[in-house]
């Protein structure tokens, strides 16, 4: 399975990419960048979850589509909720998922009807003043997309001098482009889908936004193969945020110790990849 995704993992703490064509036959499919974002240097001992004589509550919303939505069976899954239940059969302990509306998510886990919140929202310093939250086990990175045929170089700040580039106007990527691309002919869009469709048209060069939304737009229907991501990914806290993680009360910090030892074995072992190359057919990274 790995070999036929022809995957490349992303080492996000400076060590080399680990890639399964050095253990297996190359396969002629674009390659998959799944991220890592653990410390292998902050690996400990073995963090078993506390016993509770209950099944550990897990609160998540169903519309977001692919980290948390409605199955064909009405039941919450996605990449974000399987791999809260591949946490939870790590740490052997049983757990239950139950779907409620997104802005009541954070209200719910502080009255005490659940116990984690597994879903998309960021980690923040105002978060952390009142919840516990794992190191992030995802992020939100920054991408360009490109026309597949105008042969366009990869994006660097030399390189898009003159070019024109698509961002959702007043948002962190135009920050980030005024910044870090001084030179391109930056085009301001009130929406992602304008911005999209702009870019099909081939009225911009370019077009910086958010990675996952890119890479859900290249991948489906709508872009009919016109588009693809192109350059490396950006992933300055400043701009795109520290990600998201597995939120917990702050009296529950030895249910959050084991979950984040979980996350981390759970990419260990493999899991995580297997789970991020069925829900991104099309990385964001």
């Amino acid at each position: 399975m790995l070999a036929a995704a022809g995957i490349a993992l992303l080492g996000l703490w400076g060590g080399p990419p680990r890639s399964a064509a050095a253990a297996e036959p190359q396969a002629a499919t674009p390659s998959v960048t799944v991220p890592d974002f653990w410390n292998p240097r902050s690996r400990g001992e073995r963090v078993e979850a506390p016993q509770t004589g209950r099944a550990v509550r897990f609160l998540t919303d169903d519309e977001f589509p692919p980290l948390h939505f409605a199955g064909p069976d009405g039941n919450p899954t996605g990449f974000v909720v399987e791999l809260a239940r591949a946490v939870c059969e790590k740490l052997a302990i049983t757990c239950t998922v139950q779907a409620r509306r997104f802005d009541t998510l954070l209200d719910a886990l502080d009255s005490k009807q659940g116990d984690v919140v597994a879903a998309a929202i960021p980690l923040t310093a105002g978060l952390r003043e009142k919840f516990l939250a794992t190191r992030p086990y995802f992020r939100w990175p920054a991408r360009f997309a490109a026309r597949t045929d105008k042969g366009l170089p990869v994006p660097s700040a030399a390189g898009l001098a003159g070019r024109s580039v698509g961002v959702i106007g007043n948002s962190a990527h135009a920050a980030y482009l005024k910044a870090f691309f001084p030179k391109v002919v930056p085009k301001d869009f009130t929406d992602l889908a304008a911005a999209e469709s702009a870019l099909k048209r081939g009225e911009i060069d370019y077009l910086f936004a958010d990675g996952l939304n890119l890479a859900l737009y290249v991948g489906g229907q709508d872009a009919e193969n016109c588009c693809a991501l192109i350059g490396g990914d950006y992933l300055e806290n400043r701009y795109f945020g520290e990600g998201i993680g597995l939120i917990t009360r702050q009296e529950d910090a030895a249910l959050s110790r084991a979950l984040d030892d979980a996350l981390q074995r759970v990419w260990d072992d493999g899991k995580y990849t297997e789970l991020y190359l069925r829900f991104f057919p099309v990385s964001p990274f």
